[in-house]
This record gives structure tokens, sequence and C-alpha cells, in this order.
């Protein structure tokens, strides 16, 4: 039987998520929508997909607009003074331009304090696990009192229509986490990341970048997302087992001692793959695929938030933050809230 007292040791490192919150483009897309839009049949998206809906920006929403509405929606919640936040931490996978670095922007659209420090960090879909690790980090140093770290991806802006499989699975949307050191009650059991770079080419979008841009040689297709989802799912497969084990050893735990899991929100057949492989229960498991579809980095802090709301973040029953980022990457956390 899992005992709080056991984990608060020199192993915890100190964090308190103090408050989360998200938001969302306006445009609500439907599975019918889509059906129409690409000529299917009445029912066709849902089967492929297993969204019934999920949320699109249009051409003029900015995703520094999103990120700062998500935040504000976090200071507001628990009532959180702006001028509390010291740092503000970008965990989003795909980038607002090139230069400057997207924090600024986000930084720039928020209510925050526009002189305080802020910075990038970027690991695809588990970005916001390795943001969290660093913002832990620093909190523990006492370099800041307080983090905002916020996700926003407009996934949208890069799918390839053509592309069936990729197309029908992602949605937009931002969300954020505010942290403080707390009273150390509360705080990380265990944190993984690998990368598997045989997977490196399953999962891109390659232009943009010093490799593929207007003076090396790109075409339009290079700013589109490209998923080869048969070797991505079968590599995954083959590693989250002893991967999942590793991370729980870390923490001297068992699946069984974890009360909340949140997983990334890749698609309806990853989780539906955690659920049979690794036999985790139905009411253990934060699922809102079914109407967010994939949100890229964006979408484990929004099943956080929805773990948050639902009451499945408690004191001292452990949550596990965990998924699959393009690298191949694998990012878990395991959290005491």
């Amino acid at each position: 039987m899992f005992k709080v007292n056991e984990l608060l040791n020199k192993n915890l490192v100190p964090i308190k998520i103090l408050s989360t919150g998200t938001a969302l483009p306006p445009d609500r897309i439907e599975a019918a929508d889509l059906d129409k839009k690409l000529n299917k049949p009445a029912g066709y998206t849902l089967k492929r997909s297993g969204i019934l809906y999920r949320y699109h920006a249009d051409h003029h929403l900015k995703q520094a607009d999103l990120a700062a509405a998500a935040i504000n929606d976090a200071l507001t919640r628990c009532n959180i003074s702006a001028e509390s936040i010291d740092l503000l931490i970008s965990a989003c996978a795909l980038p607002v331009q090139a230069l400057p670095y997207t924090a600024a922007h986000i930084l720039k659209a928020s209510t925050l304090s526009k002189t305080i420090a802020n910075f990038d960090v970027n690991t695809s879909c588990v970005s916001f696990i390795s943001a969290l690790q660093v913002a832990a980090g620093l909190l523990n140093t006492q370099a800041y009192k307080r983090i905002a770290i916020v996700s926003a991806d407009l996934a949208s802006r890069g799918l390839n229509w053509q592309d069936e499989e990729s197309s029908l699975i992602f949605g937009d949307g931002a969300a954020c986490a505010i942290v403080e050191k707390g009273d150390g009650c509360s705080g990380i059991l265990a944190c993984l990341l690998e990368t598997h770079t045989d997977g490196i080419d399953f999962c891109e979008i390659s232009g943009g970048g010093s490799r593929r841009n207007i003076k090396t040689g790109m075409d339009e297709n290079d700013c589109l997302f490209r998923m080869q989802g048969k070797p991505l799912f079968r590599l995954a497969s083959a590693l989250i087992e002893p991967y999942l084990a590793r991370l729980l050893n870390q923490a001297n735990l068992t699946l069984s001692d974890i009360a909340t899991v949140i997983p990334h929100q890749a698609s309806h057949l990853s989780l539906e793959h955690m659920r049979k492989r690794l036999t985790i229960p139905n009411e253990s498991i934060i699922d809102i695929y079914h109407f967010r579809g994939n949100q890229v980095a964006a979408s484990i802090p929004s099943a956080l938030h929805e773990a948050v709301i639902t009451n499945r973040f408690n004191p001292g029953k452990p949550a596990m933050l965990i998924g699959t980022a393009a690298g191949l990457t694998l990012g878990g956390m395991i959290l005491l809230p």
C-alpha cells in the first residue's frame, strides 16, 4: 500500500503546481464537418480518427495570443497576481517564427511583466515535461520564485490534407501551469527522458530551419507535417513497456501505486494501447482526445488541467505524465501533487 511518508525524502524534488488553465480557438470542428470536407461518408472521420470534435484556429489567430489566454486562465482560476510571476517558460513544439524565440512573443501578448526572464524549452510533444523538470531545478536553486509554463500549438497550420493518416488527428490549443517550490510536501518523484534516434525521420516538419530553407532548397511540402505512422507506432510500442519500468523503478513505485495517468493525447490507438497493454484502468487515465485531438505539446498540460478540474490530481496520490514525441523521444514524470 502506498504511503506518502515513504516518499518524502531526499529523492523528492520539491515543486508545487498552484494553478492550471487552458485556451482554445473559437472554431470547433466536428467530425461530421470533416466528412463533408473530405467527401467521405457520414461517420468516416470519427471511425478513422476517434475524435468527436476538435478546435482549429483560423488564419488570423496568433499562437502567442492563445498562449497568453491560457496564462490568464491559470492566473484567474486561483486569483494569482501576474506581477508574482518572475519567469516564463514557453514549452511549445511549434515556434512562432525562427527568431526571436517563442517565449518573447508570448510575453509580449501576456499580462505578465514585460521585463521578466523568459525562454523556450522544446522536446516536441513532451516539452511540458522537460519544462517542468527545468522549472523545478530553478526553483530549488532559488533563482526564481514563481514560474508560468505554457504550451501552445497550432497544429492545423501544418496539416497536409492529402495525408489522411495525420491530418485527421490534430487539434489546436494551449495550456498553462503556474508553479513554485512549495513547502516540500509535493514534487517530482521521478523524471526520465530518452531519445531513440532510429525514429528521427518518422515524425517531422523538415522546413523552416537551417536544414531546408530558401537558400538550401525547399518546397511547400517541407513546411507540412509528415508522419510514418506504422513504423512510428511499432517502435514506440516496442519501447514503452521497458521504458515505463525504468521510470517507475526510479520512483520506487509500481503502476498500481499511480492514482492518475496523464498521457500525451497522441491518437486513439495509442491511448487504447496504453489501456490494454499496460493494463491501466479507465478511471485512472485522463482521456480528452475525443474532444481535443492531438494538440502536440499542449496535449499533456491540457490533460493535466482536466485532471485538476475533475479532482483527479490530489495531494498524496502520485500522478504520472507520460508521452512520446518526435525524435523519437519518450518522456515521463511521476509527481506527488
